[in-house]
């Protein structure tokens, strides 16, 4: 294939690592200067539009509708036919994208009433203000989402994994300089900053160093046209679903007491960092591979490099998840715990990062199922079994923040329970549908998966019983909270990845060796 999908999932995954650092330390900044409360609340919701925008259109929806053409031309050596899709289904989108810029402009007020109803004229006044500045980036998002299609198609992974680190310093330079001067306003003209910049200048550069060969057009008849269209409305509904959770989990947090929407923002985000760099990581780079070999029918092949895939996903998210829940308000002191950001508001990030963390797993598993089912050119299914797994979010959200009286952690807990239903319902139908031909898989995966599971959860189990007598011996020391929780993150982070690297090596785990052997390629 030209190029190793474990080596590209490394660069990925190492160019994520950074971003979502960069995302924490944004946080960061975020909770110093404001706090978590109604003017945060306000500043979160103000991209409930953008978001909405970018899920359906200028988000992964079209990228990766556009990737499987563009690489297919591409392979079969149509490269003139390539940069025809790209340049009109470019030019088509950006047109629209712009015309649904300016009609949410105007539209501003009534969406945002519609969408909050439980906000005081206070928040929905700021909100209206904030969402009208970010409301441009999505101009930005989409030509950045294009261009990185086509550099996704030809192995190039490491420009495309930069665009957030950039929209994330946008954000950081907005609070700490533009701030002093505009308020919070000033985190809103940050994003736009930071959008620009990551998802135009910086693809730009790269496509003009590679060679690219855009004119406008308006080719409607093109087939690859058509079918770019074609799939980009099942894939939307199929890739944004992590997105469209958290619009959902917005309205109903704008019915709980202010803090809740920041809390749940918060949260997700800690739990999108892990979700970020493995699952999303993982995924984006067996990508090609699974379009290419769905291409020239190599089934058996394809379904070897899923399982291979998903066995790597899940052997890392399983002491994620366990770290998530154990060091839950450690994590949110040491990353948010500043300036006017309370231990009232540490408790309520963790509850909701517990809720998120049970469904990492799902989240991961699902990022890479539902790009083998676009890979294959079936974009219809993901699209029937996240709606329908939508139609039990809704009801469940419901209940758990209302009749259950858990508030905004049951919110949190609703979304782990359907991205779990969702992925098992998609895993199952894959099996089904996967093609077979001559040749036999005999690439293991149950076994290795249970076995991660269960080391996960004994070491876990150690892993809480030894940071409950560290934060004793912390607090008898009198050791500053903020410092106490890092020392407890690190030592609780070292102890459990140690303890469960050992284990998995005893029981016969196979990604213990595969990890240690890609990571050695990567620093050779």
């Amino acid at each position: 294939m030209g190029y190793s999908w474990a080596r590209a999932s490394m660069v990925m995954m190492s160019a994520i690592f950074a971003s979502r650092l960069l995302g924490l330390f944004r946080d960061t900044v975020i909770a110093y200067r404001f706090g978590q409360n109604a003017l945060t609340d306000a500043y979160r919701a103000a991209f409930q539009l953008p978001d909405l925008l970018f899920f359906m259109v200028a988000g992964g929806a079209l990228s990766s509708a556009l990737m499987p053409v563009f690489s297919r031309y591409w392979e079969n050596n149509q490269k003139d036919e390539a940069w025809r899709v790209f340049s009109t289904v470019a030019t088509i989108m950006v047109s629209l994208t712009l015309g649904l810029v300016v009609l949410l402009e105007a539209l501003t007020v009534p969406a945002i009433r519609l969408m909050f109803p439980g906000f005081d004229p206070l928040r929905h006044e700021l909100t209206v203000s904030l969402t009208r500045i970010v409301l441009p980036t999505q101009v930005f998002f989409l030509m950045g989402g294009l261009m990185m299609a086509t550099l996704y198609a030809r192995k190039q992974f490491t420009v495309p994994a930069l665009g957030p680190n950039i929209y994330n310093l946008g954000i950081i330079f907005g609070g700490l300089v533009l701030a002093l001067w505009w308020g919070i306003a000033g985190l809103a003209w940050g994003a736009v900053l930071g959008a620009f910049l990551g998802s135009v200048v910086l693809p730009l550069v790269a496509m003009a160093r590679l060679g690219s060969h855009f004119r406008p057009a308006l080719e409607w008849h093109h087939p690859g046209v058509r079918e770019v269209f074609r799939m980009m409305l099942p894939v939307m509904f199929g890739l944004s679903l992590p997105g469209v959770y958290m619009l959902i989990l917005r309205v109903f947090g704008s019915l709980l007491p202010a803090g809740a929407i920041s809390a749940l923002d918060n949260a997700n985000r800690q739990m999108q960092a892990p979700l970020g760099i493995i699952g999303q990581g993982i995924a984006l780079a067996i990508f090609p591979a699974l379009t290419t070999l769905a291409a020239t029918e190599r089934w058996t092949e394809l379904r070897a490099v899923l399982k291979r895939g998903l066995r790597l996903v899940w052997f890392l998210t399983a002491p994620a998840t366990v770290l998530l829940w154990v060091l839950a308000e450690d994590i949110s002191r040491v990353t948010l715990q500043y300036g006017k950001f309370t231990p009232a508001d540490t408790e309520m990030v963790a509850s909701a990062l517990r809720g998120f963390a049970l469904g990492l797993f799902a989240w991961s598993g699902q990022a890479l199922i539902a790009r083998a089912y676009f890979a294959m050119r079936d974009s219809l299914t993901p699209v029937l079994i996240g709606s329908a797994t939508t139609a039990l979010f809704v009801p469940l959200c419901f209940v758990l923040m209302n009749t259950l009286a858990m508030g905004h952690a049951g919110l949190a807990l609703a979304t782990s329970v359907a991205a779990s239903v969702q992925m098992v319902w998609m895993l199952w139908v894959l099996r089904r549908r996967l093609p077979r031909d001559s040749k036999r898989d005999t690439t293991p995966f149950v076994r290795p998966v249970v076995l991660s599971g269960v080391a996960a959860l004994g070491v876990g189990v150690l892993g809480a019983g030894v940071h409950a007598l560290l934060w004793r011996m912390l607090e008898t020391m009198g050791w500053q909270v903020n410092l106490g929780a890092f020392v407890a993150v690190v030592l609780t982070f070292a102890l459990v990845m140690a303890g469960y690297l050992a284990v998995c090596r005893w029981l016969g785990v196979p990604e213990v060796d595969y990890v240690q052997r890609v990571l050695r390629r990567q620093s050779s």
